[in-house]
């Protein structure tokens, strides 16, 4: 049963991530995830096969530590945005700010709220991990993750360039860092943790 929760979690917790890309877009003046109907909370046109199910599915029944998985990209065209300096940075960074929001809205419930119980309060617990850790690895700045589009913006246009010709590799760059590396950044995840519930994680 708490498997099937994790990855309930993840799917619908990428879902917002996405939509929150398409959201800010919008909002900048692009409406490409609007025309192609993904600026929507129904889960269908997000699922990716392998990064909704099957990936999540491998990590939580291996207990490797850290779940990990991805909706289906929400398309924008960074050419349609009003700022073309800073949008596509915007544009990122919103995916990880949507799942700092929902991890905020359930870790409040716990840090008021002592006297859950024990099963609701692990549950919401898991909702505030799993945002928190999609959040952290996202802003991680390696392509195509978010982290390396608020990167990129700071960089000269020629690095830029070189900088996302490693984007050819970037899943097999992820999976490397989530099979071999997650330990990196399971402190930061611990910490944010502890600061947003006022529980130890560990």
């Amino acid at each position: 049963m708490i498997y099937l929760f994790e990855i309930i979690i993840i799917v619908f917790s990428a879902i917002i991530h996405e939509y929150m890309h398409g959201f800010m877009a919008e909002r900048l003046g692009d409406t490409t995830a609007r025309d192609a109907g993904r600026l929507t909370l129904n889960p269908i046109p997000h699922i990716d096969l392998f990064g909704s199910i099957i990936l999540p599915l491998l990590m939580v029944l291996s207990q490797s530590g850290i779940v990990f998985g991805w909706a289906k990209p929400v398309p924008f065209n960074p050419y349609r945005l009003r700022d073309q300096k800073w949008g596509p940075a915007k544009v990122a960074i919103a995916g990880p700010l949507g799942n700092f929001i929902l991890a905020l809205m359930f870790a409040l419930v716990l840090r008021f709220f002592p006297g859950l119980d024990v099963t609701l309060a692990s549950f919401l617990g898991l909702i505030v991990y799993i945002n928190i850790m999609l959040m952290v690895f996202n802003l991680l700045p390696i392509p195509p993750l978010d982290g390396s589009k608020v990167l990129a913006a700071f960089l000269p246009a020629k690095w830029q360039l070189k900088f996302f010709e490693l984007e050819r590799y970037g899943l097999l760059i992820v999976l490397f860092f989530v099979l071999f590396a997650s330990n990196f950044i399971s402190p930061i995840i611990a910490w944010l943790f502890q600061l947003l519930t006022g529980y130890n994680l560990f």
